[in-house]
């Protein structure tokens, strides 16, 4: 068993806030590199004070985004604290960063100017609509890019207004989209020896997190709306209520379908010509899940889990968070964490879900103290005095 970190050597500046960026920077902590993360003075990332908060005055929000990493806090609206940025970049490999497009610039750390410092640096810039067009400037949350990019108009259930997703998908998946296109361009560095300038939007991010309602909108000319817990293409793969509680049950093929029909104690249902094909049976769902609920509502939730388990058909209960934390598998695969906050002993954070098989590396879960790291980093990677670092702080640059 070895202790792998394929980003060990990897050197990240974040200069991000709240979540897409955070959560980007964090998984590259996670994969072993060092992440320093540049806070404002006297305030850090804004999410310091969001809720909930724990004993001690910690956010329990910036603890799940923010393991790992080094906080440094300098002031770059001042011109010593854009030149001490422009040091780092030079020694580092990856510049993540969420301003409004055009901030950098006005910063004095746009590209041109990182790339001069250091032309094999990889600056990935996180917005709410990109670097360029129309909205460029445009502001931007989460639910502005989940409203905008076509999510909610199709979350939720049929004649019922739109719902946001229950977890900040448009942050979540421009991070990773952002996370997939830093270690690409760390590939091309191995290659051509200089770095680029990446453009990641949350808007983009959740278009192309569309699947497959494009191309239904495409073919068919309706607009697809909400569905409930149905699927739009494969019948049944939903929410069922039974006796007790709900659970959910899918069967994408024939083969699923037959043995979930054998099952339940309905095979009658295989022969029937309305459900004889995922098409048939996708087209006539409204009939299909009339009988299935009706036939579900009469034993357990337990009964129906085991006997759709044995029968190797895909299922589970609807877990919530508590229930998440204890489940035995999560907690085997080290994805259910105590983190590491001495106000704080029973805070659970996720562990990392990138996975090397063999490999025992668990995410350091300690989140950093506003500016823990400023003189450290300074002195080790700057080569500051302690005089110099005084000074800086008297003047309330760093």
């Amino acid at each position: 068993m070895i202790d792998q970190k394929p980003l060990a050597g990897i050197r990240v500046i974040d200069l991000t806030r709240v979540l897409a960026g955070p959560f980007c920077t964090m998984n590259m902590a996670d994969l072993g590199a060092e992440v320093i993360k540049l806070e404002v003075p006297g305030r850090g990332d804004d999410s310091r004070g969001y809720a909930p908060i724990m004993p001690g005055g910690d956010s329990g929000y910036y603890y799940s985004v923010n393991r790992g990493k080094k906080s440094v806090t300098v002031d770059l609206r001042s011109p010593e604290g854009a030149a001490i940025m422009l040091e780092l970049a030079a020694k580092s490999d990856v510049v993540v960063e969420n301003f409004s497009p055009g901030t950098m610039d006005r910063f004095g750390l746009g590209y041109a100017s990182l790339a001069s410092a250091n032309p094999g640096i990889i600056l990935c810039s996180i917005s709410g609509f990109g670097q360029s067009g129309p909205m460029a400037s445009a502001p931007a949350y989460d639910i502005v890019a989940q409203a905008l990019g076509g999510t909610m108009s199709i979350t939720g259930y049929p004649g019922g207004e739109p719902l946001r997703c229950g977890v900040s998908i448009g942050d979540l998946c421009a991070a990773l989209y952002a996370l997939v296109a830093i270690l690409s361009a760390l590939r091309m560095r191995e290659r051509t020896g200089r770095g680029q300038h990446l453009d990641i939007a949350m808007l983009d991010c959740q278009v192309a997190m569309l699947e497959d309602a494009l191309a239904r909108f495409s073919i068919s000319g309706k607009v697809p709306g909400p569905l409930g817990t149905r699927h739009p293409s494969i019948t049944p793969f939903q929410q069922f209520r039974a006796a007790d509680g709900y659970f959910v049950a899918g069967a994408g093929n024939e083969a699923l379908w037959q043995r979930m029909c054998d099952a339940i104690g309905m095979p009658e249902l295989k022969q029937d010509p309305r459900f004889a094909l995922n098409a048939d049976r996708t087209a006539h769902h409204d009939e299909l899940e009339a009988i299935l609920v009706r036939h579900f509502a009469t034993r357990p939730r337990e009964y129906w889990l085991k006997c759709l388990g044995e029968a190797g058909v895909p299922c589970a209960p609807i877990a919530n968070v508590e229930e998440v934390t204890k489940n035995p598998h999560l907690l085997e695969r080290r994805m259910i964490l105590r983190a590491e906050n001495p106000n704080c002993p029973d805070l659970v954070v996720p562990g990392s879900p990138l996975k090397n098989p063999g490999s025992t590396a668990v995410p350091d879960t300690r989140a950093p103290r506003l500016g823990e790291h400023t003189e450290q980093v300074l002195r080790e990677v700057l080569g500051y005095g302690k005089n110099r670092v005084a000074e800086l702080k008297s003047r309330s640059i760093i």
